[in-house]
């Protein structure tokens, strides 16, 4: 049952959210609340941010000494892989954020209490997985055009890449693949986790409400990846240090897109506290109060059929007011006070 809850999501029917059409404006408005995010709480999310280039340089460090270097690109382009993944905790406190909750640095770990979070450990480790397919299949890229000849050094082996035809082989080779891998990571994950940590979907939800988004905005997402690509790239420019900055802005900016790109629940009752809790889902059906043919117009009888009293549709509702009044003095001025209650009411 709880195997079915990761992939199914808490409901007893599927909840497929509908997906909105959105335009480079749209991405240009997320981007600048990504940012306003991250300069409303620019502590929690730069140390948050620091994991990341810490995480490089210990990867990169571990390709230098395990001669490793064929590598090191492919390690640095596939960060993107599992960046959805990584930056759950950033989506939460945009999430908090939102919702005016407090957004110190610890609660980026409130996602572990999420209902979801089954289900956003499931997808994180299909990306995983990519990321390791990736890396397996350009170090067999590497082997198939250079063999398993090790490389002298740095220098040697950029100047070996740079300056070759098999070289170029391997650049144009390698990004046209690592392509292939990105777009499939963009297509099931570039709402997924936001929404996982906003509605207990289920895996299968989210992946398919994520290839609906990328399906119904491909200029628009397309963009997006590329976009990301790009800040990515600036990041590890700058010797890792930017991704600092970059990391925790891009993942700001993408529980932003999902709230451009996702309609919100429809009957949503809003809870306050732990991730996943915004919303909770009720199946009671709204009291009808609305006279039929004159919307606005309160009808008297619908109404008291959903009110909790004693009073029957076709009852004069002057008259009524009249009597409850009475009870409520009766009660106040009981029949042994001098005072009579129709004296007070008239």
């Amino acid at each position: 049952m709880a195997n079915f809850h990761v992939i199914a999501g808490a409901s007893d029917t599927p909840e497929f959210p509908i997906v909105r059409r959105i335009g480079p404006a749209d991405l240009k408005e997320v981007l600048r609340k990504g940012f306003a995010d991250f300069w409303a709480m620019p502590s929690q999310v730069f140390f948050i941010g620091l994991i990341y280039p810490i995480a490089g340089v210990i990867l990169a460090g571990f390709a230098f000494d395990q001669n490793m270097l064929p590598l090191l690109y492919p390690l640095a382009s596939g960060f993107a892989l599992v960046g959805p993944f990584v930056s759950i905790g950033l989506y939460e406190l945009s999430r908090r954020r939102e919702q005016g909750l407090p957004t110190d640095w610890r609660y980026a770990f409130e996602v572990l209490q999420s209902p979801a979070i089954g289900s956003i450990a499931a997808l994180g480790v299909v990306l995983l997985i990519i990321f390791m397919g990736w890396l397996f299949t350009a170090q067999a890229l590497y082997e198939w055009l250079y063999g398993y000849r090790p490389v002298e050094s740095l220098p040697a082996f950029l100047s070996e890449v740079l300056a070759t035809s098999r070289g170029w082989a391997l650049i144009i080779l390698g990004n046209l693949i690592g392509f292939v891998f990105a777009a499939v990571v963009l297509a099931i994950s570039v709402i997924a986790f936001p929404l996982l940590l906003d509605r207990d979907v289920g895996a299968a939800i989210a992946v398919q409400t994520s290839v609906r988004a990328v399906l119904t905005n491909p200029v628009a997402m397309a963009l997006w990846g590329f976009i990301v690509a790009g800040l990515l790239a600036l990041g590890f420019a700058t010797l890792l240090v930017g991704l600092a900055i970059v990391i925790p802005v891009l993942g700001h900016a993408t529980w932003h897109l999902y709230r451009r790109v996702v309609e919100r629940d429809s009957s949503p009752v809003p809870a306050v506290g732990k991730a996943g809790s915004d919303y909770v889902r009720t199946n009671a059906t709204p009291p009808r109060r609305e006279q039929e043919g004159n919307p606005g117009q309160i009808d008297p009888d619908l109404a008291a059929e959903d009110a909790p009293s004693d009073r029957v549709p076709g009852e004069d509702l002057n008259q009524r007011q009249e009597k409850l009044i009475d009870e409520a003095v009766e009660e106040t001025y009981p029949a042994s006070d001098p005072i009579a209650p129709k004296r007070i009411t008239k």
